[in-house]
């Protein structure tokens, strides 16, 4: 399979590195400096190109990784597809429904395989939940910490959409695949502790509630406000017949509710990056539906929105409304 980038920053090494330990060719990468793209391929391989066409016409790719963020987007995703090229896109797909909407129906106007990067769900441990015995999941409960500035893109909510929308969204997607869509969500969001920094202007804490009209509920809770250099993600799933504690998408414990039933463990070690590569290139050679479409992605963007809309308008909203 060959396979490019278009968007050389922080995330694109654990892409080559997926796409290595699966015995595939990194053949090009797209950047938008010549110096920094030339380092890139220098350290990593495959050619340098400041244009998308003349990159896809010298090397013609099977599949392009997007990881550009999504202010930094205008239209390549389309245009990558009417040029015949499959796609992986790094998530939140967009900042807005509008511009998702667009590039979903690019997709299937060309009749391409397109995926969206929401890796948590190739974890050894969400897979091993979704096949339990678990019974009816009532209760989701996860958290997304961390405590550094990133990149000064992701303080500004025009070019990032906000913690939300960049980073506790693989969480809201976890709650769509493992509980399926609610009806309602609640939030609130705050800049608490970043008042002071040129730029920033998101949320640095914020609390979700989503709510289904059966009586489920799933929370979220997050900041940017925990301990520095640390990135503490976990989530608990009660359901009817097991408990699910999960450190990260590859360890967990699971707790059967009956008498005397042992709690399992499980230690993954699954690169979720490889295993979601995986997927895209086995959707493509197969020529099935990826395990997060395009479509998919779109339908977990609506709910941070919606999240995001309920925490700046102070105010519940129901979902089918939104």
């Amino acid at each position: 399979m060959r396979v490019a980038l278009l968007g050389l920053g922080g995330i694109a090494p654990r892409h080559v590195a997926a796409i290595k330990s699966l015995g595939h060719d990194l053949i090009a990468g797209v950047g938008r400096d010549p110096a920094r793209t030339q380092a890139f391929v220098d350290q990593h391989g495959g050619e340098p190109f400041i244009e998308l066409d003349a990159m896809i016409d010298r090397t013609a790719p099977d599949l392009l990784i997007a990881t550009l963020p999504p202010f930094a987007r205008d239209g390549e995703i389309e245009h990558a597809a009417s040029r015949g090229v499959h796609l992986l896109v790094e998530k939140p797909i967009a900042l807005d429904i509008a511009a998702a909407e667009a590039m979903t129906a690019a997709v299937q106007r060309a009749g391409v395989i397109g995926a969206v990067g929401f890796m948590y769900r190739h974890g050894d441990a969400v897979k091993a939940w979704r096949v339990a015995d678990t019974g009816l999941a009532g209760l989701y409960a996860g958290a997304y910490h961390c405590n550094a500035l990133h990149a000064a893109w992701w303080r500004e909510q025009a070019k990032s959409g906000g913690q939300m929308l960049e980073q506790v969204i693989h969480q809201v997607d976890l709650v769509r695949y493992l509980m399926g869509d609610p009806d309602t969500v609640y939030a609130r969001r705050a800049n608490l502790f970043h008042g002071s920094v040129v730029g920033y202007d998101i949320e640095d804490v914020s609390a979700i509630v989503f709510g289904w009209d059966d009586g489920r509920i799933a929370t979220l809770n997050a900041s940017n406000a925990a301990t520095p250099g640390v990135w503490h993600k976990e989530w608990q799933i009660y359901a009817e017949r097991m408990t699910g504690r999960f450190s990260s998408w590859n360890e967990a414990i699971f707790t059967p509710t009956a008498p005397d039933a042992s709690p399992v463990s499980i230690f993954g070690d699954q690169d979720p990056f490889a295993a979601q590569l995986a997927d895209v290139i086995q959707a493509i050679e197969e020529r099935r539906a990826p395990l997060v479409t395009l479509r998919g992605a779109t339908d977990t963007l609506r709910l941070a929105l919606a999240a995001r809309q309920s925490a700046d308008e102070s105010r519940e909203i129901r979902l089918s409304d939104a």
